[in-house]
């Protein structure tokens, strides 16, 4: 089991370079941990390339249906008041955003912070750095990682 940032979920929905990549992970496991709000991330992720031109509403639409599918199958980190504590002490030590923080709170939750042979799936630079720094081992190691998160 890994868990999963939103900008490695995104490419599992749409067809984009990371795809190939993404789809090779969860071939090797099948199972995704996530946080509560990444499906919420994802679908305004979508409405955004659509809005931008890069989906039309059918392949929107395509997207969100296998989001559907996947997020029924995922095991997800629900809101706490832990949680939020670990994201606080998060933004005071890396230069994570509060969103990502809470992506990272809750992988750290997954883990019970025993972070040592736990993967961390994301092609977010900072949030990547971050898990690192917090002991996480990072997949795709190879990645070509964007300067910040998949903007919603």
């Amino acid at each position: 089991m890994k868990f999963w940032d939103t900008s490695a979920i995104v490419p599992l929905c749409v067809t984009e370079p990371a795809t190939a990549t993404v789809r090779q992970i969860t071939d090797s496991d099948p199972s995704l941990v996530v946080w509560w709000a990444s499906r919420t991330e994802c679908l305004s992720a979508f409405a955004r390339r659509r809005r931008e031109g890069y989906l039309s509403l059918s392949t929107e639409r395509h997207a969100g249906e296998l989001l559907a599918v996947l997020s029924a199958a995922w095991a997800e980190i629900q809101p706490s008041d832990p949680l939020r504590s670990r994201a606080e002490r998060l933004v005071g030590v890396h230069p994570l955003r509060a969103a990502d923080a809470f992506q990272l709170a809750a992988a750290l939750l997954w883990s019970q912070g025993e972070t040592r042979g736990h993967h961390f799936v994301s092609f977010d630079r900072r949030l990547r750095d971050a898990a690192a720094q917090e002991g996480f081992s990072i997949l795709p190691e190879d990645a070509g990682v964007r300067r910040s998160r998949v903007k919603s």
